[in-house]
């Protein structure tokens, strides 16, 4: 009887370690514990990146607060008016406004009253984002969600009486649409924070009763997939604690294996340390980049929020956008690109035109861009300027101008026996032969523009090349 019990033990011990084995790739790591990151940049930068980030490529920005209610200039309203004192702010306050008015009088103008947040992510989901960032707070220091440490200028106790952060989150999450918060460290006139500049960010005032506590409650309340981070570059990041909060980020977070950075820590971040790198607004580099990047962009040239006095000089045309989109994809990046609402709460026609053609562009074209991965060459420049990305075994030539001969020449490719050419959104094969250079001959199809897949930047995928 006993040799049945201990047989029977040993069956189950043999299976239960059949199945853990099964279960665990590397078995001898099973028992380790999760990584551990200490509050150091060479220890925080060591952190892979999620994948997700650098598969979605697109992402839309949105700028979004008290600014919007001037709607003037840009969302640098206030410090142009009253930090630099700019005569033409002064002027414009004189003919707009009655006399003592103060910048915090245009609060209760903020009302959202049209914000409709489904409205909002059905369009970024027709543009074909993948990811959103909200403005959560700008340099003005107006909360679009009720932080507890931000009495009475935030969007539940002013203005809308709304949750502007949740609402939105709610609503891009129920489309599978990655959700990203921006959010800036300094406030420009916080007396805390002014106190601690008169100090020479000796003190940190501010950073304990005003950033950190905004961050923490972000994360625990909305756990976003990203933190944009803006606002560092008046001090190091010693004084704003950035290592400290990254390490709870990574360590112990809600979101703490999903999690995205940017690089705007500290004054001696940028390009150097945190997750993906900005480096700086409109970031465009000429080369591959060693590191993952992304391109922030708006399509209102001249500012980030909404203006009155937009121009249609002043917005990017439709084929800039997909230009842009399409080099920085090629060069590793990831490409995010803003909108301003107004005040009301409504993204005006001109930018929703924008975004749908980006969305419709991607519609026929994303299988070259979403989780695509930067080929041996990024760039050739012939007839046309040609821009390469891969995925698997397939290459893609992105052509941005049409050849007036209807022969696109390739150089960058060698062919093989199994090479086979075809363009996206056109499904029968492409006729080509081998360049007398070297390369291929790519023959286009003969069709007049309206029959084309798109009106410019057309893909050609490439099987069986090297």
């Amino acid at each position: 009887m006993k040799l049945r019990v201990v047989g029977a033990k040993l069956l189950l011990l043999l299976v239960l370690g059949t199945v853990r084995a099964l279960r665990c790739t590397h078995p001898p790591r099973c028992t380790d514990p999760p990584r551990r990151y200490t509050a150091d940049w060479p220890s925080l930068d060591s952190r892979p990146l999620p994948a997700w980030f650098d598969e979605a490529k697109f992402g839309v920005f949105v700028h979004w607060g008290v600014f919007s209610v001037p709607a003037w200039g840009s969302e640098w309203f206030w410090w142009h008016w009253k930090g630099e004192k700019l005569p033409q702010y002064e002027s414009f306050m004189k003919e707009n406004y009655p006399p003592n008015f103060t910048y915090g009088d245009f609060g209760p103008r903020f009302t959202a009253r049209f914000f409709h947040p489904d409205s909002w992510a059905n369009l970024f989901e027709a543009a074909g984002a993948k990811y959103v960032v909200l403005t959560t707070k700008h340099h003005e220091g107006f909360t679009n969600w009720p932080s507890p440490v931000s009495w009475n200028w935030n969007s539940e106790d002013l203005g809308p009486h709304r949750d502007l952060v949740g609402e939105l989150g709610t609503a891009i999450r129920n489309r599978n649409i990655r959700y990203g918060l921006y959010h800036s460290l300094l406030e420009w006139f916080h007396p805390l924070y002014l106190r601690d500049k008169k100090n020479g960010f000796k003190t940190q005032h501010f950073v304990h009763a005003k950033t950190m506590p905004e961050l923490y409650d972000l994360v625990s309340r909305y756990k976003p997939d990203l933190i944009w981070s803006d606002g560092e570059w008046e001090c190091p990041d010693t004084y704003w604690n950035s290592t400290n909060f990254l390490a709870w980020l990574y360590n112990d977070s809600p979101v703490k294996d999903v999690v995205v950075v940017n690089d705007r820590w500290g004054q001696n971040c940028s390009c150097r340390h945190g997750g993906y790198y900005n480096c700086q607004d409109k970031f465009k580099p000429e080369t591959l980049p060693d590191h993952k990047w992304e391109m922030c962009t708006s399509i209102d040239k001249l500012s980030w929020g909404y203006r009155r006095n937009m121009a249609m000089a002043d917005i990017a045309s439709e084929s800039q956008i997909i230009s842009e989109l399409i080099q920085t994809v090629s060069l590793g990046g990831n490409y995010l690109l803003n909108v301003g609402p107004t005040k009301d709460g409504l993204i005006v026609p001109i930018f929703q035109e924008r975004l749908l053609a980006v969305g419709k562009w991607l519609s026929i074209n994303g299988e070259a861009i979403y989780a695509s991965k930067p080929w041996r060459v990024q760039l050739e420049k012939n007839t046309t300027s040609v821009w390469y990305t891969s995925k698997g075994s397939a290459v893609y030539a992105i052509f941005l101008h049409w050849p007036e001969d209807g022969i696109l020449s390739l150089k960058s490719p060698i062919t093989t026996s199994t090479t086979e050419v075809t363009m996206l959104g056109i499904e029968k094969y492409l006729k080509w032969s081998p360049n007398p250079g070297k390369g291929l001959l790519v023959y286009l199809p003969q069709l007049p523009p309206s029959a084309l897949p798109t009106e410019f930047a057309w893909t050609v995928k490439l099987t069986g090349v090297e």
